[in-house]
């Protein structure tokens, strides 16, 4: 088991599983760059590790994800580089073992985006999902201008998209972008508890599977994100979005 490069996320396995865990809890488990390193290389492990059949996402305390840390978010940005954040989308979208989240509490921004690359997820009733990306003078990312119509259809998530709406772990699943809902305490045991039993089918006819599921939007989602990122940096230099997220950092 190679080591974390963040000490912020954690690799532990659990026989065939690999349980990524976002531990941040004091800053609700927002995301750095190096983290997203961390995560993205945690995917690429299990990828290649014969051993793991099933990825697993999870966050620590009480919330999934806040999304991007604004302040390493801020101070990262290079036009002339890659954001390490993207690197992690890129492996979401291509992994070919299955994906699974436990989404113990709020999921926002990003938190929300890697759902939707998700195979299963599992969520508490006190979770909350909200992708708030025009509120900060931005776009969507990781893809989920293409998927969240494909999973929801347009009005919901034009509803969710365009206005930033947050939703119950409840509405979610009426909407497809979460399995079952659960009482808190119970999110991770019953992930890991479904993570199992796909982990004990056949790994080839289970990845063979769930390529064909996915075959058919790859180079759609992949184009999105071009699309997205494009538009994102675009509308990162406006001074809209440069004074709305100036506003975010003085609270």
């Amino acid at each position: 088991m190679p080591d974390s490069c963040d000490p912020h996320v954690s690799y532990r396995r659990d026989g065939a599983l690999l349980i990524l865990h976002i531990n941040r809890p004091e800053k609700k488990n927002a995301l750095t760059q190096t983290m997203y390193r961390a995560l993205t290389a945690g995917i690429l492990h299990g990828e290649e590790n014969p051993e793991v059949r099933v990825i697993i996402l999870h966050g620590a305390g009480e919330c999934f994800s806040s999304g991007n840390d604004i302040n390493d978010f801020v101070a990262q940005v290079n036009p002339g580089s890659e954001p390490a954040s993207v690197g992690f989308m890129k492996a979401l979208l291509q992994a070919r073992k299955p994906l699974v989240a436990a989404v113990n509490g709020p999921a926002i921004g990003i938190g929300v985006t890697m759902l939707l690359h998700c195979d299963l997820v599992y969520a508490g009733r006190d979770a909350y999902l909200q992708m708030p990306f025009t509120r900060l003078g931005l776009c969507p990312e990781a893809g989920s201008s293409f998927l969240a119509p494909m999973l929801m259809g347009h009005q919901r998530a034009a509803e969710l998209l365009l206005l930033g709406d947050r939703i119950s772990s409840e509405v979610a699943c009426q909407y497809g972008l979460v399995n079952a809902v659960l009482d808190n305490d119970a999110v991770l045991a019953h992930t890991l508890e479904r993570a199992q039993a796909l982990a004990a089918l056949p790994a080839e006819a289970v990845q063979t599977t769930k390529h064909l599921l996915k075959r058919s939007q790859l180079s759609l989602v992949d184009e999105a994100m071009r699309l997205e990122l494009v538009n994102f940096a675009r509308l990162l230099g406006t001074e809209e979005a440069q004074s709305t997220l100036q506003a975010f950092l003085s609270r």
